[in-house]
């Protein structure tokens, strides 16, 4: 059985180097990467829980979100590793902790989309650091490119 790494995308600019740094990784060890992009309905606080998104827009542009990350980070890197891109609904984290089950390293970026500016480690990446059944790897902004 083959190595396989996940790795969180959210399309920051943190997500897309900790996708480059998982796919030299996954280089190094021959594994196979698998990249997880997970969306959710918008939350309008007060307004009655009805979707005003088509599902299948938000699933068509996740997609292209991810497309365009794996192209990005890929760019100029020969590599033969074998990608497999996935989207799905619901929280990140919950997906990346589901995700690491059977996996030998989950890489996520240190903060993504999130509103808090400030924080050092984002709400995702502390869920799985706390949650993931495999390592996980927090890549840094500082190191990102290392």
């Amino acid at each position: 059985m083959s190595a396989r790494i996940v790795v969180g995308v959210d399309g920051s600019g943190e997500s897309i180097e900790a996708l480059r740094w998982a796919l030299r990784e996954a280089t190094l060890r021959g594994a196979s990467l698998r990249v997880l992009h997970a969306w959710a309905y918008p939350v309008a606080v007060g307004f009655p829980t009805m979707r005003l998104v088509d599902l299948g827009v938000m699933k068509e542009s996740s997609e292209a979100l991810l497309a365009e990350a794996v192209r990005n980070a890929a760019a100029g890197t020969p590599s033969t590793v074998s990608i497999d891109p996935v989207v799905t609904e619901g929280s990140a984290a919950q997906a990346l902790v589901d995700a690491s089950e059977g996996a030998d390293l989950l890489v996520v970026g240190a903060r993504g989309h999130g509103g808090f500016l400030g924080l050092v480690l984002g709400s995702t990446a502390s869920q799985v650091v706390h949650h993931a059944t495999c390592p996980v790897v927090v890549v840094p902004k500082a190191n990102a490119a290392t």
